[in-house]
């Protein structure tokens, strides 16, 4: 069931009801109807693949409990690899198997070995797997690092790893943030709930409005990027850089939002990325719960920078690649999370990629300064640049795009523009950079009912039937 459809717009209001008026006498009744109507959202889709949710549910559970209970330091660790090994094993099957085969295939192709008798399998990729995987993995972590108690109570984690709003395309909640939450009582919260509504309402504006009006001219532009010209190539590659984030970020606003109706505050998962004034500041604003689960879960485990700048080097690069090859089996992921590698690195190495931590652009001024606009504008090319390798369907692809580019072709055949949607997006933002959440949030209550009504006959004109999937189901 997708966010962006007529049968989410009859079964939220359904199961919001039933929450607050039928199931709000305790924490377990509001938890038993919140597990099933996540199992029927995401059964919507395919129901077969619902086992491998309760499934791992159902592992994650026991381990976590035998992981706490385990008083033998080798049990307790070996616990937690079969939590690993069977997460990223059922991970690794549907997502990458048929990835490593066609490698392994073109690897001993290249060096004059035919391997016909090896096959591919016509597996389908589950949504929101390796979101789910990443959540219930933190739960198992984090138990055996003795930072959180496991719970006792089945059907709060059946929750907590299927909770519907975020189920297939995060933001990835720790079970530390987000278990106590489901555990405890909630209670109706009027300001809370309208806060919730802007951000599902922002969101919707994002992905339905911009992003999907722009992904047939990308689309069109990167499938036969042979045929234009410069100005066409870099005007599509600007188009894809708003376009996946204003499907992603729109996911997540919609998301938090969507949970906050119910009484849960979810973390945030972007931060205005595109106002940036470096590549390190890019990756704390941009997939949050992402990039923090790695680091928590990956970086300072292989020593984060406690060990000396060039093991440090060696950390960042694996987890940009992991980062990478986390969003799909192509190598062109890789080669992006590459990328991102070596455009943090000199931050990194000349000690500058901690300089805007704290800040936010154009902080208590009405307008960024000269010098922040040029570290803005570096930072979105160079990740509009990575961003080519992202889209296309292969490295050689990605080079072939960039070098159409760089003949300074004047023919522009595709003359359908719609900049100012981006255009209306920065402005818009840039006015709330303060804090994401409160977007929307405008005082002046005629102003604010004048922006709700345009927002909302946009997404009326320029709602498809035939909606287009969110661009991270596919990861």
């Amino acid at each position: 069931m997708l966010f962006n459809s007529i049968d989410f717009f009859f079964f939220l209001p359904i199961v919001f009801v039933l929450y607050w008026f039928v199931f709000s006498n305790s924490a377990r009744s509001q938890n038993i109807l919140i597990l099933i109507s996540s199992y029927v959202f995401y059964s919507w889709w395919d129901y077969r693949f619902l086992s491998l949710i309760v499934f791992s549910t159902v592992v994650d559970y026991t381990l976590g409990l035998r992981i706490h209970n385990e008083k033998k330091y080798r049990l307790r660790k070996l616990f937690l690899f079969c939590s690993i090994f069977i997460n990223l094993g059922i991970l690794g099957f549907f997502k990458y198997y048929n990835f490593f085969i066609e490698s392994w295939i073109d690897l001993f192709r290249a060096i004059g070995f035919q391997m016909s008798h090896v096959n591919t399998l016509n597996i389908i990729l589950p949504v929101g797997i390796s979101f789910y995987t990443f959540q219930t993995m933190s739960y198992t972590i984090d138990v055996y690092n003795r930072k959180l108690e496991p719970t006792k109570d089945f059907i709060s984690f059946a929750s907590f790893v299927s909770f519907f709003p975020q189920l297939v395309a995060g933001p990835i909640e720790k079970a530390i943030n987000l278990l106590p939450q489901i555990s405890n009582k909630r209670t109706f919260s009027y300001e809370q709930s309208v806060q919730g509504l802007r951000l599902v309402l922002w969101g919707m504006f994002k992905k339905v409005v911009v992003a999907d009006s722009l992904a047939p001219i990308v689309d069109e532009v990167f499938s036969n990027y042979a045929d234009y010209g410069s100005i066409s190539l870099v005007l599509a590659a600007i188009y894809f850089s708003f376009q996946i984030y204003c499907d992603f970020s729109g996911y997540s606003d919609i998301a938090i939002g969507i949970a906050k109706l119910f009484g849960f505050e979810l973390m945030s998962n972007f931060k205005f990325p595109y106002f940036s004034r470096d590549i390190a500041e890019f990756w704390r604003r941009w997939h949050i719960s992402l990039s923090t689960w790695f680091r928590d879960y990956l970086y300072i485990q292989l020593g984060g920078s406690r060990l000396g700048k060039s093991k440090t080097i060696r950390n960042i690069f694996l987890i940009f690649i992991v980062s990478g090859f986390w969003h799909g089996a192509n190598w062109t992921f890789i080669f992006w999370g590459l990328i991102h590698s070596l455009l943090y690195l000199p931050g990194f190495i000349l000690n500058t990629n901690r300089n805007y931590t704290n800040t936010i652009v154009a902080e208590n001024k009405r307008l960024p300064s000269f010098r922040e606009l040029c570290q803005i504008s570096k930072t979105f090319f160079f990740t509009t640049l990575a961003w080519i390798f992202f889209r296309s369907n292969s490295i050689g692809e990605a080079f072939n795009y960039i070098a159409q580019i760089a003949t300074f072709e004047n023919k522009f055949v595709y003359g359908k523009t719609l900049i100012i949607f981006p255009l209306f997006l920065i402005c818009f933002e840039f006015l709330f950079r303060n804090d994401e959440r409160l977007i929307l949030n405008i005082e002046n209550k005629y102003l604010r009912h004048l922006i709700y009504l345009l927002l909302s006959v946009l997404i009326i004109l320029f709602f498809n039937q035939d909606q287009k999937v969110f661009i991270y189901f596919n990861f």
